[in-house]
């Protein structure tokens, strides 16, 4: 509930259409509670045949006529009392009705001024005859139900606004985290969870928020309305209508309960469902050259399946908050039907010895108070909906709020050192580290790369050979040690300013499904058209790209599906070239490339790499041509050799 109040303060920074949408609630509500009380001088007064302002009049004459008795028995039964003449049964009957008297004479002084306040309003603007009297009530009717639907409508837009701002804001920061932590936090959730995060769960905590701010209040406000007006007629009547509350309140909140856990389970599926369905996709070619169709088909049914079930149980609940809520209404209706009943027909005031009112009721004032209740009912009803959103959100929040709040192990300095470009030198001082904290992959590693040496690291696979590079990128921190580039330890530098001096190349060539152009272009966006033209040729890529019928504005597919292996390499290398960084990085950045191509490139590489740092991890001897030094990485130890030494031994 802590993370749902806390999306709640969040929205109401957006207080000024908070308050006009409740504003508009409360329009709403006022106009629900009028038109049927409008009902009450048609029924009352018109169709006998009466004015409002006769009839106010005689409300007045006969409030005064009571309250001149009332003051009269008031007297009398006063003097009774004082003269102590009375036995002592004969003296409680007496207090008793003294105690009617003066409530029967507090009620007709508030009728009576309320009639004398409301007397100059009615001679100053209704009618005296009674048809048109009703042609006047029936416009007002008509004309607040078509006002209490736009303020309606308007308080529904504003509720919705911030809803889905909220929703928006909370993408963006789902989103941004996503880019800003580690690979290790990010593998964690995978891409399945951040997408499932992005879409269901934040759609999940706006329809919390709106039905807080949207049903949450008009609601209840024309429940207070109707009851208002209920009570005004009857307060006691009111309160004995009321009496099954605590039990379906008691029943609302085990549903409540039952449908949050639900709400949970559905999350926790849709998760599954996602990442079932990303793994499916992205390894699509795998999944066809080894046949495992059916078995992926299988795996999909079952995990839609379960939410089915999962989604069964939460509509079962969820249809159960209505009948639970309308046996509210229901039973303040039948409870008025059956005492108001009672009351008019016998024509009293008091049942089972409790009073239900000051004055016998006649049938009009029971009709437009069993419209009040009816009004009432209503409400009562659309708030199972409005429990079962706000549960919804709540589980929302849950989950959305922690991943925010999950600090990335990449602590960014708050004062970050500046350093000179280019740098002078990348140093790794006494470096261990391990992903999983048992298993190290570097073990006290202690090397140093001068500016504009060419290093190549060579060694078998799982040796530590990327991981030195993810360290130097610091897409990880050390597990002991650090990292410096000029003396300065990386975690004193902003990872811009860092990362803006690398261009790196992975092995895994990562394309977005957009055109060639934007991919190249994506090494340094504000890049000319020539200049990317230019990268492109000392990638070897200009060739294949022209021959595209679109040239660089041909589309790549999904992660470049569309292009070969050695096409994607080549576009990536392009890429690389074009960030002109002072620290270039490849990872096996020729191993999908034909012989011809990688002879091209490797002829680029020799004259793009002057006066720049490059660490090339490769297995190929032409690559290794290239190296000044040779770094040697095996079982978490690291050897720095000349190349021209390394090859010789070799």
């Amino acid at each position: 509930m802590d993370y749902f109040l806390r999306a709640l303060r969040d929205a109401a920074k957006s207080w000024p259409l908070l308050l006009a949408s409740f504003l508009c609630s409360a329009g709403v509500a006022s106009l629900w509670g009028a038109n049927i009380a409008a009902l009450f001088p048609i029924i009352e007064v018109t169709l006998n045949g009466d004015s409002l302002q006769s009839w106010n009049g005689r409300r007045i004459e006969d409030a005064r006529k009571r309250i001149e008795i009332n003051n009269t028995q008031e007297k009398v039964i006063g003097e009774q009392l004082a003269a102590n003449r009375l036995s002592p049964e004969e003296a409680a009957k007496a207090r008793t009705t003294l105690d009617t008297v003066i409530l029967s004479k507090r009620a007709d002084e508030a009728l009576l001024y309320s009639s004398e306040k409301l007397d100059p309003w009615l001679h100053r603007f209704l009618p005296a005859d009674p048809f048109t009297t009703v042609l006047w009530v029936v416009a007002f009717v008509v004309a607040s139900t078509f006002l209490k639907h736009a303020f309606l409508l308007v308080s529904t837009l504003l509720v919705a606004w911030v809803a889905t701002n909220i929703t928006r804001d909370i993408r963006l920061k789902v989103f941004d985290k996503a880019l800003a932590v580690d690979r290790a936090q990010f593998m964690r959730h995978g891409s399945a969870g951040f997408m499932a995060q992005v879409t269901g769960t934040s759609e999940m905590l706006a329809s919390g928020i709106t039905c807080v701010f949207g049903g949450a209040v008009t609601e209840p406000l024309k429940i207070f309305a109707c009851l208002a007006g209920a009570f005004c007629i009857s307060w006691q009547l009111t309160l004995a209508c009321l009496t099954l509350a605590p039990a379906v309140g008691f029943m609302m909140v085990w549903l409540n309960r039952r449908i949050r856990a639900i709400s949970r389970n559905i999350l926790t599926k849709s998760l599954g469902f996602h990442h079932v369905l990303l793994e499916a996709f992205n390894n699509v070619l795998t999944v066809q050259a080894y046949t495992m169709e059916e078995f992926e088909r299988q795996r999909f049914r079952t995990c839609t399946k379960d939410m089915l079930n999962t989604g069964m149980k939460h509509t079962f609940y969820y249809a159960l908050a209505n009948p639970i809520t309308e046996v509210l209404g229901i039973g303040m209706v039948a409870t008025s039907i059956a005492v108001g009943a009672w009351l008019v027909i016998n024509q009293q005031t008091e049942i089972f010895g409790i009073t239900m009112c000051e004055r016998p009721m006649t049938v009009p004032g029971i009709m437009v108070f069993f419209g009040m209740l009816i009004g009432a009912s209503d409400p009562v009803r659309k708030l199972s909906g409005v429990f079962t959103g706000v549960n919804v959100g709540i589980v929302g929040a849950q989950a959305l709020y922690p991943l925010l709040d999950t600090p990335s192990t990449l602590h960014e300095s708050s004062t970050p050192r500046s350093l000179p470009r280019p740098h002078r030198e990348i140093r790794l001082e006494h470096v261990s580290f391990s992903y999983d904290g048992i298993d190290t992959v570097l073990d006290d590693v202690s090397v140093s790369i001068n500016f504009g040496e060419r290093v190549a690291i060579v060694g078998p696979n799982g040796g530590g050979k990327s991981t030195m590079v993810n360290l130097i990128c610091r897409f990880y921190d050390p597990s002991k040690g650090q990292v410096l580039i000029d003396g300065v330890p990386l975690t004193e530098v902003s990872l811009k300013d860092l990362r803006s001096r690398i261009a790196l190349v992975t092995q895994q060539t990562e394309l977005f499904n957009e055109s060639i152009l934007y991919n190249i272009r994506y090494g340094r966006w504000d890049a000319s058209e020539e200049e990317i033209f230019e990268a492109a040729k000392k990638a070897h890529a200009h060739e294949f790209i022209s021959d595209f019928p679109n040239g660089y504005g041909t589309m790549v597919g999904p992660n470049g599906f569309r292009l070969s292996g050695g096409q994607r390499q080549r576009i990536a290398l392009a890429r690389a070239f074009l960030r002109n960084a002072e620290i270039l990085v490849l990872d096996e950045a020729t191993s999908q490339i034909d012989v011809e191509s990688e002879r091209l490139i490797h002829e680029a590489l020799a004259r793009y790499v002057e006066n720049r740092t490059v660490i090339m991890i490769t297995h190929r001897a032409s690559t290794l041509e290239l190296a000044d030094s040779i770094l040697q990485v095996e079982h978490g130890k690291v050897t720095k050799r000349p190349a021209k030494q390394a090859l010789a031994a070799a």
